[in-house]
């Protein structure tokens, strides 16, 4: 089995790249996400997962190991292939889809091509208690925003996180201005300081 992948980038196609290895080419798929970082003649190394299916090998290959993790943990899904994960991993970071998985919103998924509402749904839900493990960046605020994505946070926090939405920002944006503003603020302030405060940390440049 092969678990890596070090040489120079020979071709980039549409969904695969072309590594040479020692004269040898070894043509790995990949999201769009990870192809964007690859640059033609220059050197890389990609972490693989290899796929086996009755006279098929297939190399799909990501430039970090929490990403290929969650091309793992996606087909643990119904529903969800190679093909879509990739999709998924084109659209979303490691982080950004673990932050999805904890607040349970489906809308932002689901914005990966091929992801149906029903796809999106069994993602954010059956993949929840696994997200705080590959949170990569997002780690220190995920157990906040698992409470909300469950509903067991207090009521400032889920109206000011709720009334920052209604403003236009993304639930992701306002959950973690929010939770800056409670670190800041404390677990006592009412929802009209944890929405000023959220304001002022979404204001900044």
């Amino acid at each position: 089995m092969i678990g890596k992948l070090k040489g120079t980038v020979d071709e980039i196609g549409e969904d695969h790249v072309v590594v040479d290895v020692h004269g040898v080419g070894y043509v790995a798929y990949c999201s769009g996400r990870t192809l964007a970082k690859l640059t033609a003649g220059e050197a890389v190394i990609l972490q693989i997962e290899t796929y086996v299916r009755e006279d098929v090998l297939r190399l799909y290959g990501f430039t970090s190991p929490l990403e290929r993790e969650w091309f793992r943990l996606l087909q643990s899904v119904q529903g969800v292939g190679s093909k879509v994960a990739l999709a998924v991993l084109t659209t979303l970071t490691a982080s950004e889809l673990a932050n999805a998985i904890a607040l349970q919103d489906k809308a932002t998924v689901a914005r990966a091509p091929g992801i149906g509402p029903k796809v999106a749904q069994r993602i954010v839900t059956e993949l929840k208690a696994k997200a705080p493990a590959f949170a990569g960046d997002a780690a220190g605020a995920i157990g906040f925003k698992q409470e909300l994505g469950e509903g067991v946070a207090s009521a400032p926090i889920s109206d000011a996180v709720s009334a920052l939405t209604n403003l236009g920002y993304s639930r992701d944006q306002a959950a973690n201005a929010v939770a800056v503003a409670v670190k800041n603020a404390g677990e006592d302030a009412d929802s009209a300081k944890l929405i000023r405060l959220g304001l002022k940390e979404l204001a900044r440049p």
